[in-house]
């Protein structure tokens, strides 16, 4: 390989890994995708993850959740390593539940609950959405169960109705009499 060619991979590499997290260390990897290496650094929160992640290791912190769509900006994102944090196994995980199933189910028997007491030392794939609970979610309502909708449709009703009743009293009124 010419000096130019190895000159060519060191500023790659050096570029690949420029957006890496500074807590964490991250490696280019020969599929153009970043392993970010964030394993025993006292983290309690997510750092902004680089969007080209393909192996993110998040072992051994004290993390308690995951925002909901901490990985979305992360479409190569293949392997999470999330094992051994204090997780708080509420609402607040359900999003890394959920990807964990979509992605890495096996992931999920691993990722241990510290909290709440219902849930401490349960695998996160033990725990029924009822356990972890709803933080206040709603689903949206429908629109047939929305009060306001059927009043705009009783009043369109009316409206036709009345316009109806005018037309066929224009035309009994238009016609001369004999």
């Amino acid at each position: 390989m010419s000096a130019w060619g190895a000159l060519f991979l060191l500023w790659a590499a050096a570029e690949a890994t420029k957006d890496c997290p500074v807590p964490c260390t991250c490696q280019t990897l020969e599929t153009m995708g970043l392993w970010v290496d964030c394993r025993s650094r006292g983290l309690t929160a997510l750092p902004a993850l680089p969007g080209r992640t393909r192996h993110l290791l998040l072992a051994n912190n004290s993390l308690r959740s995951v925002p909901p769509g901490t990985f979305d900006h992360l479409p190569q994102l293949q392997t999470l390593d999330a094992t051994q944090n204090p997780w708080h196994c509420d609402c607040s995980l359900t999003y890394l539940r959920l990807w964990l199933e979509d992605r890495a189910p096996e992931e999920l028997q691993l990722v241990r609950c510290a909290s709440p007491a219902r849930a401490s030392h349960r695998p996160l794939a033990q725990l029924t959405g009822f356990e972890l609970g709803n933080c206040g979610w709603q689903l949206p309502t429908s629109w047939a169960a929305d009060p306001g909708f059927w009043g705009d449709v009783a009043l369109v009703v009316v409206a036709v109705l009345g316009l109806a009743l005018l037309a066929g009293l224009l035309c009994t009124v238009g016609k001369p009499l004999d």
